[in-house]
C-alpha cells in the first residue's frame, strides 16, 4: 500500500489465501487490507495514538438508514454522554475529495448530529466544525484532541 500522510503506527498484518489481511484494533479482527481500509485504520490510529481519544469511543463502519438506504459509516467517535464528536469519511488515495464527497457526509450528519467532521483520502484531509444553530461549518486546520470531562 502506497505511504499516506500519517505518521506510521504499529500495524499488524496477515496473508490468508493470497489477500493481505489487517488487523482492526477496534472491530478487534483482522479485515482485507483494501485502499479505503488503510485510509481508515490510519485514521484510528490517528485519534488513538495522536488525539488520546479511548479506543472504546470509537465506532467504524456501522450501519444507518438515511431516506430509507442502507449507508455505512467509516468512523465515528462517542462522547462518553453518547452523542458524535466525530464523523469521518474515509476514501481510497485515488479518490479526490470533491463536493459530491463533503455531501455525503453532510447527508450522513443530518442524522448524526457530529461536531466535528473529517474528510480523507490519506493524502488530503479535511476538518470542519459544525455550527447547527445557524446551520453553518467552519473549516478547521485539524480535529481538536481527547479531553476527558
Amino acid at each position: 500500500m502506497q505511504p499516506l500522510n500519517y505518521p506510521s503506527y504499529p500495524f499488524r498484518f496477515k496473508n490468508r489465501e493470497n489477500k493481505i489481511y489487517i488487523f482492526d484494533v477496534i472491530r478487534k479482527k483482522f479485515v482485507v487490507l483494501q485502499p479505503e481500509e488503510w485510509v481508515r485504520q490510519h485514521v484510528v490510529h490517528n485519534l488513538i495514538s495522536d488525539k488520546n481519544y479511548p479506543k472504546a469511543h470509537i465506532n467504524v463502519e456501522k450501519q444507518l438508514l438515511i431516506n430509507n438506504l442502507k449507508k455505512r459509516y467509516d468512523v465515528v467517535v462517542f462522547n462518553p454522554n453518547g452523542s458524535i464528536q466525530i464523523l469521518v469519511e474515509c476514501k481510497s488515495p485515488g479518490t479526490r475529495i470533491d463536493q459530491v464527497v463533503f455531501d455525503q457526509i453532510a447527508r450522513y450528519n443530518l442524522l448524526l448530529k457530529a461536531k466535528y467532521l473529517m474528510v480523507t483520502n490519506g493524502l488530503d484531509h479535511f476538518f470542519c466544525s459544525m455550527d447547527f444553530e445557524r446551520e453553518q461549518y467552519s473549516f478547521l486546520t485539524d480535529i481538536p484532541a481527547y479531553t476527558p470531562g
